[in-house]
């Protein structure tokens, strides 16, 4: 389905600063000030010298007629300028290009930093597409701005400036005329210049939303094509494209009629000015070496002036970018460490309390997730989450982690609220068996390694045999060295679960979640895999959300949710005793498994 980008056209495009917004972009600039000095000195030396060589030029044409000595050495100065010249250009380059990679790899690191932290709240809100597109299109702009804008459009200032002084050097006459067309010249690029930055942000919006959209449909391809959604999704990926089409071609366009109307007032006005020192030079009030030095930096001053246009629009279009990342930068986080954290005495007990919780989740703030939720889990004890859909489960097993904070109420570890402390203090002592299954594009060893990165290859190998996965692991082309592809779409589902339960397993760590661990494995899968997880929660507080009950049966307390809230709580057998909700599910389940056989 196409999704609109998350600032909309014509909703948040104006607040859209000038090119001031570049400034943004000076804090990854300074560590390399001795680069940038280096840089600056070869623009200006390769300025300078540009402005140099019409004097020469003159000194050529004025002597023409002179001793031939004389005009072999104006020629042979102008060899040497030209020398300085290319040696000047071709450091420029080399400085400005590696200063501009440097900065955009820096830039690209620390968006990166901060999104990879932001809680899972900022991604219900901004698709995953739209934060890449950010990071890769945008910081491509950024690129093409310092490795090159910038620098030709200081080139081209201190062309304009050096330029038009020795303009009036040459001749103030002639450069008092031209001086009246500078207005004309302004005006439209001060007015067309606010219109191209409106249009840069609204294209690189929608570049961003068609990254977005492509993402979300190749991450379900399968899904896509099982229900032979190809054409909608072609249609929906369309759409958006030809929209940021759109949105370019207004840019360009725009950008067009302004290149042509600065070159067209630019060039009229200095044809009509050499007309004038034609005359002059026809009536011998000015030599002819005189009108061709200054004819030459009129045209100097020309170009530059139309080079400026041209690259005022890219830098608009670099500053929206720029915008762009700098609100990624910035971004504000539901979920932050405090300024002085508390820290987990050692070692860790396990120790989890739910303090009269409530919670909604921020895309639905109607819809009460968590409803006075209050629960003590003691330390080692298995307590199994139970209970129909919507239930709240997986919800209690978010808020452990810490990836959302309560509305009210508070959730705690070993007495400590989990506010109090940094998150990845705490975390460390949680393992994680998601329903579904997160596998990397990496190798089946670096994947179950992933829960402990420091772990040898033979702890590795432990963990995989604890989940029923070693058997199938060194099945592979590989063995533990094959490389599973992207979202491990060479195993198996029930395989994908066996790798995330080894994962859990290598971690070793206190608290223990398994949000239906066991949901995809095949009755003598499951059976292993049980094994190692009862095996695996001794001496372990787990938590354990399943819909089969048959998995819970031996937790030391079944918790049964129902809208939010705590309905039940003990053994299977007294709920079941006790009839009510446990009782029906069981009932259900039970019946229903013995009517399959």
């Amino acid at each position: 389905m196409a999704r609109t980008p998350a600032n909309a056209p014509g909703e948040e495009r104006e607040k859209s600063k000038n090119v001031g917004a570049l400034r943004a972009l000076w804090p990854f600039v300074r560590p390399y000030r001795p680069l940038v000095v280096a840089a600056i000195g070869a623009l200006i030396l390769t300025a300078c010298v540009s402005l140099v060589l019409p004097m020469a030029v003159r000194r050529v044409v004025d002597n023409f007629n002179g001793a031939g000595t004389l005009l072999d050495k104006y020629f042979g100065a102008a060899l040497g300028i030209a020398a300085l010249l290319a040696v000047g250009t071709a450091m420029r380059y080399a400085l400005v290009t590696r200063l501009g990679e440097r900065v955009v790899a820096d830039i690209r690191k620390a968006v990166f930093d901060k999104v990879i932290g932001l809680s899972p709240s900022f991604y219900e809100k901004v698709m995953t597409g739209e934060v890449l597109s950010r990071i890769t299109t945008d910081t491509t702009l950024i690129l093409s701005v310092i490795g090159s804008s910038i620098s030709i459009a200081l080139r081209n200032v201190l062309l304009f400036s050096g330029g038009l002084v020795l303009m009036l050097f040459t001749s103030p006459k002639l450069t008092g005329l031209v001086l009246l067309i500078v207005p004309l010249v302004v005006v439209p690029i001060l007015v067309l210049g606010r219109r191209m930055r409106v249009l840069s942000r609204e294209n690189q919006d929608w570049i961003a939303a068609s990254s977005g959209n492509a993402s979300e449909a190749l991450s379900a391809v399968q899904t896509v094509q099982a229900y032979t959604h190809e054409s909608l999704s072609r249609a929906a990926f369309s759409d958006v494209t030809e929209k940021s089409f759109v949105a370019a071609k207004k840019r360009i366009w725009t950008r067009a009629a302004l290149t042509m109307i600065v070159i067209f007032l630019v060039f009229t006005g200095i044809v009509g000015v050499l007309w004038i020192g034609a005359w002059d030079v026809r009536a011998g009030d000015m030599s002819a070496g005189v009108l061709i030095q200054f004819v030459i930096y009129s045209v100097m001053v020309a170009g530059a002036v139309g080079a400026l246009s041209e690259t005022f629009s890219e830098l608009q279009r670099a500053a929206g970018a720029t915008e762009r990342l700098v609100d990624l930068l910035q971004a504000e986080d539901t979920v932050n460490d405090p300024a002085r954290p508390a820290a987990l005495a050692s070692p860790v007990r396990g120790e989890i309390a739910f303090e009269d919780v409530h919670f909604s989740y921020p895309s639905r703030p109607g819809v009460s997730a968590l409803d006075g939720v209050s629960l003590h889990i003691a330390p080692g004890e298995t307590v199994a989450l139970v209970g129909p859909s919507g239930a709240g489960k997986t919800t209690i097993v978010q808020l452990i982690q810490r990836f959302y904070d309560p509305a009210s109420g508070r959730v705690t570890l070993d007495g400590l609220a989990l506010a109090d402390m940094a998150r990845d203090a705490f975390r460390q002592h949680i393992a994680l068996v998601p329903q579904d299954p997160v596998i990397f594009a990496a190798s089946a060893r670096d994947n179950i390694r992933f829960g402990r990165p420091d772990a040898s290859d033979a702890e590795v190998e432990a963990a995989a045999r604890a989940a029923a996965a070693h058997d199938f692991l060194t099945g592979l082309p590989d063995g533990y060295d094959t490389w599973l592809g992207e979202r491990g779409v060479m195993l198996s589902g029930g395989q994908k679960q066996r790798v995330a339960i080894a994962r859990a397993i290598l971690r070793d760590a206190p608290v223990l979640l398994l949000d239906e661990a066991t949901s995809a494995l095949d009755a003598e899968s499951e059976r292993l895999v049980q094994s190692a997880v009862d095996t695996l929660a001794e001496g372990r507080t787990t938590v354990i959300v399943a819909h089969r009950l048959a998995t819970v049966k031996k937790a030391d307390r079944i918790v049964v949710m129902d809208q939010g809230r705590i309905v039940a709580q003990g053994t299977h057998d007294a709920l079941v005793a006790e009839g009510g909700l446990y009782a029906r599910l069981a009932r259900l389940q039970f019946t229903e498994g013995m009517a399959a056989e």
